[in-house]
């Protein structure tokens, strides 16, 4: 069974890796929520263009003014969200050529994603990327596709592997760094994803979609139609092949993987104020791994939501989703399955002039069955995992250009009992161009079965138990920021934070002995930094986006901990990143896009810095064919972004794409 970066640690040769380090060493969630936009622009998907001239042509004003859900999970301009959100837009997707979601997801400035082989990714914001080989994984960062949660409660992380939607159906993605618990619940403890995807109605006739290229192939079919004046549908299928990475030393690492998949959307609007979709995928594949047999990934989900919107401009929403997911390998060296039921209702009304009211709450039930190696059990090997939720947020009009945004979450998660989880927000627009704000809340990160029910063996001895009285991570969050269009041509975004954890996981003797070892929240410190990016439009058709992030981190133990791995088991994270994107229009219809990147040296294993450079050229011979080359991490024939003992080489690689409308 796989990691959250695709090495099985169900896997025995990591396991006795571990076990290794452990003895050399002295050592032998939930969230819920929806992220669509309710009252009458759901049923056009939300305000903002359709296509990707239209949003190409768009002036920085007009980008500000794109509808975001995730800050107040009603629709809102992005210059007036007081978060330090950066949203990815259906264009800038199309125009980086990336073909996966944790490519793309590399246009988020106020994002750190880490590549660690072919199939398997880190993407963290404000530091813990944790260390596998300490068995801390990354697990404080929220993912939603069209508001289903796919992070696994088994370890709080997400499978990036089995992640993928078809870059033409993005709508766009809205990157929080930064808490989310009041709105969206435990684990959204440093940040939430929140990927929307377009309606049907917005992606008629055919499309064909052909890519191939040094590392890999990909094939994708759509089509979308109408069924009436009131029903739209798409249809899609897609399978690619990722080729295998290298190793540090430049050999090859044996990572290849496949994976096909396919999926339907129909949204209905039956009435001017109703609108309901209906949607879901299914997806197996193949990934080797060096040394190992290979891991066999399954599963699929189906979602479905209504939203009504009333006379008075407020709105109600519904939701539902099922969603399964099954990985393992054909020998036995581990397989689970995981069935997630979730529903969740949202209301949001103004009782007065001044006052705007969200609220809401959810239900979700998890059942996870576990077959694991001899060296790796769960104890029980089977359960079901209950959650819900209430939560409430209130938009509060001091003046006309000041807000006071207070919000509450309750949350009944299975291992911790209620977490109250609050929010404040202060937001004041002294000019229509300027948006000042300040917010303090808290998050945490519950307990999952990794950390309450594991059972690890080195032959028939137990070394390692999950924490029975492990508690759910801590954080306080203080933050800040400003957002600015200085000119017509000119805008920019930096926020400022400090963040204070408390009870983080650690590893810690049995309480008489030695062995067996279990987990504890005997870590505690604080992080601070800040994140700017900014936009320039130097003409009308040249367009460039710098950014520059800064993390300092100071950690320690409690008193009375055992200090076993040191604190850098929480993460190894680079102290700066910063990048620079170019994107032109050329004459003849011809595009041509550069993105510059710089990561900082890694502290603990070290890893030296490194630049890397991603471009494309596009040609739109008419509106039915486009033709493109991406080049991908051009500056060397490969590169570490993560330690060798936990990751392999990202080699060069370019692509030719073909796209055929009609």
């Amino acid at each position: 069974m796989g990691s959250g970066r695709g090495r099985g640690f169900f896997s025995p040769r990591r396991l006795c890796a571990i076990a290794a380090g452990v003895v050399i060493s002295g050592l032998a969630g939930a969230a819920c929520g929806q992220d669509q936009p309710t009252g009458p622009a759901a049923a056009n998907g939300g305000a903002g263009p359709s296509r990707v001239e239209d949003l190409r042509d768009l002036s920085i004003d007009q980008l500000a003014q794109i509808q975001v859900t995730s800050v107040a999970k009603s629709p809102e301009p992005l210059s007036d969200a007081p978060a330090a959100i950066y949203v990815i837009t259906h264009d800038d997707i199309i125009r980086s050529g990336a073909i996966s979601l944790p490519e793309i997801l590399r246009l988020a400035p106020n994002l750190d994603v880490v590549q660690t082989s072919a199939s398997s990714y880190i993407i963290t914001a404000r530091g813990f990327s944790g260390d596998a080989t300490a068995q801390n994984f990354t697990n404080k960062l929220l993912v939603l596709i069209d508001g289903r949660s796919v992070y696994t409660p088994l370890y709080s992380g997400v499978y990036w592997d089995v992640q993928d939607v078809p870059p033409e159906d993005i709508e766009r993605i809205e990157v929080i760094s930064g808490p989310g618990a009041t709105l969206w619940g435990a684990n959204a403890v440093n940040g939430v994803i929140n990927i929307i995807t377009r309606p049907s109605s917005q992606t008629q006739g055919g499309l064909i979609d052909v890519a191939g290229g040094s590392l890999g192939t990909s094939v994708g079919v759509q089509y979308g139609g109408r069924i009436g004046d009131d029903l739209s549908y798409r249809v899609y299928a897609k399978s690619f092949t990722e080729y295998h990475t290298v190793t540090a030393s430049g050999a090859r690492a044996d990572d290849a993987w496949s994976k096909p998949q396919g999926g339907f959307r129909l949204d209905w609007t039956p009435t001017a104020v109703d609108s309901v979709t209906f949607q879901g995928d299914a997806y197996s594949g193949e990934e080797a791994q060096a040394g190992e047999p290979d891991q066999y990934i399954s599963g699929g989900d189906i979602e479905t939501r209504w939203t009504h919107a009333w006379q008075d401009g407020s709105s109600l929403q519904v939701q539902a989703y099922y969603d399964q997911t099954d990985r393992g390998t054909p020998e036995g060296n581990g397989h689970f399955t995981l069935d997630t039921y979730d529903l969740d209702v949202q209301d949001s009304f103004a009782p007065d002039a001044r006052n705007e009211l969200v609220f809401g709450g959810g239900l979700r039930f998890s059942r996870y069955s576990i077959a694991g190696a001899a060296a790796l059990l769960f104890a029980p090997p089977s359960r079901w995992l209950d959650l819900s939720n209430a939560f409430v947020q209130d938009t509060f009009s001091v003046t006309p250009t000041l807000k006071l945004i207070a919000g509450l979450k309750l949350e009944d998660d299975p291992y911790s009992g209620l977490s109250v989880l609050p929010d404040l927000r202060l937001s004041w627009k002294p000019i229509d161009q300027a948006l000042l704000w300040a917010a303090v809340s808290r998050a945490i990160r519950s307990p999952t079965p990794f950390d309450r029910d594991v059972v690890e063996k080195i032959g028939p001895i137990v070394y390692l138990i999950g924490g029975p009285d492990f508690q759910p991570e801590t954080l306080t969050a203080y933050e800040s920021g400003a957002r600015v269009q200085v000119t017509p041509r000119l805008s920019f975004s930096i926020s400022g934070y400090y963040n204070a954890y408390d009870d983080l996981k650690t590893i810690e003797p049995a309480p008489s002995g030695f062995i067996p070892l279990r987990w504890g929240n005997m870590m505690r410190g604080d992080t601070y930094g800040f994140e700017a990016w900014g936009e320039y439009r130097v003409t009308p058709w040249w367009r460039l986006v710098a950014s520059f992030d800064d993390l300092e981190k100071r950690l320690s133990f409690k008193p009375g901990a055992s200090g076993l791995l040191g604190v850098a088991q929480a993460g190894d994270d680079p102290e700066h990143q910063a990048s620079l994107k170019s994107s032109m229009d050329l004459p003849h219809n011809i595009t041509l896009d550069a993105d510059l990147r710089y990561v900082s040296a890694l502290p603990d294993p070290a890893l030296p810095a490194y630049v890397e450079l991603n471009s494309r050229i596009g040609w739109n011979i008419n509106d039915h064919v486009q033709l493109s080359l991406s080049g991908f991490n051009l500056l060397h024939a490969h590169h570490l972004e993560f330690p060798a003992s936990e990751a392999n080489a990202v080699p060069r690689s370019v692509l030719a794409e073909l796209r055929l409308r009609f």
